[in-house]
């Protein structure tokens, strides 16, 4: 009887790991989730219940559609307070049944992500699952959102970004235009490389808010590598030098062939060979004449028009314009850099608060001479820097450059740094297990995005507790990264054994 029952346990034991196993190998790939912490509900409360209910009606209905097209859905639950809205977007090449299982893991994975928030939003591979408390439907939204690009970087870099802008708006306003508001393109890069896109928006948007949305992917979607997408909660964009979708579901249908009704019977007209001979000649020659003229005045454009690289240097003007201060500006803003506006030192140079003369408070590096940057190097990776942007950094507003002062200009966060909280007994105490949790989560965000999800990679060099600022909130901000690129210190070598900064 013991032998029985060993067995029966370990027979119990081996089905269970071999469903479990079985189960993660049919996982959607996990790309990216947002959690909204503003707004919380208590376990067990009524909320959780109708968005328990909810998410279970999503998975029923992952095979139909009401009244857009399968493979997306949306549904509300409840009564206000505790009402919520509810959609999941399955790719617009994936089958119904991908479709379902996805959702399917998806209503589960993210309770486990995001356990008592209000507003959450999920993406994968194959969909993309959405909930909130407020009203989703119907409503263009491009925050929050998450960037994913290859390593590699394109040569002929302006053919290249010249391709897929064009290939890219033919996609968004086919799509837009399109019930499913989803479309896929190819176009040839070189005689052996071929460009594949997708573009798709939820269909329960309007054609002008499906491409504004589109519009908006395609500003952050970085043109300099060799497959790049871009996830927003209303639309998503992507471009690879290889198909990643499914393209016997995509390709558009091929052109119905024009029947020719045979010739009455008795009619001795000219053979159809004959007809043939006559007019192949012809049609080459029309194809090769508008050809021709087409050239020719594609040539007298292009030598007509500024080159793309001077359009790419303007555009790069205007930003580094829009960030650059005014040095009579930032020292009324610090009062002549006076000690009592000094917040405080560290590598790179002093800290003083400013005000600006609209009243905003700001944050000003003044750098050490010892920046080994010049001039237009420095403008550079500012400008570079600036475009980081992510809600656990700290948001760099701009620069001034004048004779050898160096100084950049933060966002200012109201709550000091971790360590004035960490190492003073008296403000110890507010930083409870659950404060501190947040806090943890929030630096490793930051850190991921600077690592993995940023345009850049950004490898920090000196992070402590002094370089985690605190808002208002408490929520944690990390301050000081890229610094190793804009004062010149070499990147270059990722992983070292040298210990660098404090």
């Amino acid at each position: 009887m013991p032998s029985l029952k060993f067995f029966m346990f370990f027979l119990v034991l081996y089905l269970a790991t071999s469903a479990i196993g079985l189960t993660s190998a049919a996982d959607p790939k996990y790309l990216f989730h947002d959690c909204t912490n503003t707004t919380t509900f208590n376990r067990n409360s009524t909320y959780q219940s109708k968005l328990n209910f909810l998410l279970s009606s999503l998975v029923s209905n992952a095979t139909r559609s009401n009244g857009f097209s399968t493979g997306f859905y949306n549904a509300t639950a409840g009564q206000d307070p505790d009402k919520v809205y509810a959609l999941f977007l399955c790719r617009g090449d994936v089958t119904p049944t991908t479709c379902q299982e996805c959702v399917n893991f998806a209503t589960s994975d993210i309770l486990q992500r995001c356990p008592v928030q209000k507003e959450s939003i999920i993406w994968y591979d194959p969909c993309l699952l959405r909930y909130s408390d407020e009203y989703i439907f119907s409503t263009m939204k491009g925050n929050p959102g998450a960037v994913f690009y290859d390593s590699n970087n394109v040569t002929e870099q302006v053919r290249f970004n010249l391709l897929v802008g064009t290939t890219m708006k033919e996609a968004a306003n086919e799509a837009a235009a399109s019930p499913k508001k989803f479309s896929t393109r190819k176009a040839n890069f070189t005689t052996i490389q071929t460009l594949y896109y997708l573009v798709q928006c939820t269909p329960d948007l309007s054609n002008l808010d499906c491409n504004n949305c589109l519009e908006q992917s395609f500003a952050t979607l970085p043109t300099t590598r060799v497959g790049a997408r871009v996830l927003l909660p209303s639309c998503n964009s992507r471009f690879e030098l290889y198909p990643f979708y499914n393209e016997s579901v995509t390709a558009a249908p091929p052109p119905t062939p024009v029947l020719s009704s045979p010739p009455p019977k008795g009619n001795s007209g000219i053979s159809s060979s004959i007809i043939i001979a006559i007019i192949a000649p012809i049609v080459v020659a029309v194809v090769l004449f508008i050809a021709g003229y087409c050239l020719l005045i594609r040539r007298a454009r292009k030598k007509n028009s500024p080159p793309l690289d001077d359009n790419v240097g303007n555009e790069e003007i205007m930003i580094v314009e829009s960030l650059q201060f005014d040095l009579g500006t930032i020292e009324a803003a610090t009062k002549n850099f006076s000690t009592d506006n000094k917040l405080g030192e560290g590598g790179f140079g002093e800290v003083y608060k400013g005000i600006l003369p609209n009243g905003e408070a700001i944050a000003v590096k003044k750098l050490s001479s010892r920046s080994g940057q010049g001039a237009e190097e420095f403008k550079n990776e500012v400008v570079l820097v600036a475009k980081l942007q992510h809600r656990n950094l700290v948001r760099l507003l701009g620069f001034c450059l004048e004779g050898e002062e160096k100084i950049l200009v933060y966002e200012f966060v109201t709550n000091k740094s971790l360590d004035y909280f960490l190492y003073d007994h008296e403000r110890q105490v507010e930083l409870d297990w659950s404060r501190r949790y947040k806090m943890i989560g929030g630096i490793a965000r930051g850190m991921l995005y600077l690592h993995e999800d940023s345009r850049l990679r950004i490898i920090h060099r000196d992070l402590k507790t002094s370089n985690i600022l605190l808002d208002g909130d408490m929520n944690p901000k990390i301050s000081d990264f890229g610094m190793a690129r804009i004062v010149g210190v070499d990147q270059s070598q990722v992983k070292t054994n040298r210990i660098v900064g404090t």
